[in-house]
């Protein structure tokens, strides 16, 4: 899933998987994207990338470039449950609160969530033996629970949205046959909706693994990154629209706790000017992930091994593989010796044998020390705080993980400190 950054709310402002290739289908080829920032975006096929958003002018940095509301929220796991509101995600005052009526396994922050309610399928399943679900299953199903309460043409969205190009493995299809035998189990028959069969869960989970967003639980700086959870999933049509750069241009950020309405949506965010007709592009995990690591999720998840201009360079480094970052899903360890993220920000990574080790081996040691977050356990990303109206740049930058604001002389400073970044050779 697509990694969705969630802090304490400072302004308009897990589960780690996304999509890989865009949507496919007629409906999002014509699509007018009305909750674009005004005509800074178009759709476009690319050649061996699918369905890309690209500018369509001129872009300044920190620009809003895409501001949208999820199509279908859903509980990362019954855990959260106890934390966070089962409407809008908040995280939950202090008791009492407000049970669900029906379940009394859901919890509210306010009377209007309560009103608001959440998937009704959901919360009968929650009434008839969810809780006993092992905890693998937990999150797919509180998905698939969360989606099949959807009406049209919601969930026909959902469907419409890609899938990573590989399709299933063995083992995705024998999850899929058990976990729609769990559905059919804890879900009342009358209020399945029709079509409700193993193809269509199958192609639910699909929609799921490539294109949903997880929200963090709020920042701490006492939990490193991969120990926080996600409270909960979010599917943004358009946004699944934004394909993979390892050196991104934007960023997406989430205020999931604050006040008013639309606190769970999506904002994306240019981290620096973006010119007509370049693709827009997110990093789909954190940015300081080593090279195996980043190839080896895009594969395994999306089909495609990625060649972007910093994926050829470090290609030809050598890695040390006595430090065993495993996949990059839960570890972004340090390799002994090697310099701090904004000193350069791949870990675990060594030049080649031979090589000289000028600043040609790592071009892009200015990108970790700009738009990197410096914070300790933190790895965000710094994204320049909106333009003024008259066009006047911020000069302000925001933590898209942990909130921090960061003035552009400070980052200024640290280009000094960092003076000609190199690796270690």
């Amino acid at each position: 899933r697509k990694e969705h950054r969630s802090h304490s709310a400072r302004g308009p402002s897990f589960c780690q998987r996304l999509v890989g290739c865009s949507s496919s289908s007629s409906a999002a080829a014509g699509m007018a994207l009305p909750n674009m920032a005004g005509d800074t975006l178009r759709v476009a096929d690319l050649p061996g990338r699918g369905r890309a958003l690209l500018a369509a002018r001129d872009i300044l940095e920190g620009e809003v470039l895409l501001s949208e509301s999820p199509i279908l929220l859903y509980p990362s796991s019954l855990a959260s449950l106890s934390s966070y509101c089962s409407a809008c995600f908040r995280s939950l005052p202090p008791p009492p609160h407000t049970p669900c009526p029906s379940c009394r396994a859901a919890a509210f922050c306010s009377p209007a969530c309560s009103a608001a309610s959440h998937p009704r399928l959901l919360c009968a399943a929650l009434s008839s033996g969810l809780a006993a679900a092992p905890e693998a299953h937990q999150e797919p199903l509180l998905f698939l629970l969360s989606a099949y309460s959807l009406q049209e043409p919601s969930l026909s969205a959902i469907l419409s949205l890609s899938s990573a190009p590989q399709g299933p493995s063995p083992s995705q299809q024998q999850d899929a046959a058990s976990l729609h035998a769990a559905v059919a189990s804890v879900a009342p028959p009358h209020m399945l909706p029709a079509g409700f069969s193993p193809d269509l869960t199958a192609a639910l989970l699909s929609k799921d693994r490539t294109n949903s967003f997880s929200i963090l639980e709020p920042y701490r700086p006492d939990v490193p990154l991969e120990l926080r959870k996600a409270r909960c999933c979010a599917v943004y049509p358009r946004a699944s629209l934004l394909n993979h750069d390892c050196l991104p241009n934007a960023c997406h950020f989430d205020y999931a706790d604050r006040p008013g309405p639309g606190n769970t949506d999506i904002v994306v965010r240019a981290l620096h000017g973006i010119t007509e007709g370049k693709e827009v592009c997110i990093s789909y995990f954190a940015a300081n992930w080593r090279y195996a690591d980043r190839q080896c999720r895009l594969l395994e998840d999306y089909g495609f091994r990625c060649e972007c201009d910093r994926c050829q360079i470090e290609s030809k480094w050598k890695f040390d593989d006595d430090n065993d970052a495993g996949d990059g899903d839960d570890t972004m360890e340090e390799e002994h010796g090697k310099e701090d993220a904004e000193d350069g920000g791949d870990e675990g990574m060594e030049q080649e044998e031979g090589s000289d080790g000028d600043e040609d081996d790592f071009p892009h040691a200015f990108f970790f020390v700009r738009y990197l977050c410096d914070r300790e356990d933190c790895y965000g990303m710094l994204a320049p705080l909106p333009p003024l109206p008259n066009g006047e740049l911020s000069h302000v930058f925001e933590c898209n993980a942990c909130g921090q604001l960061k003035k552009e002389e400070d980052e200024d400073e640290a280009d000094t400190d960092a003076g000609d970044c190199s690796m270690d050779q």
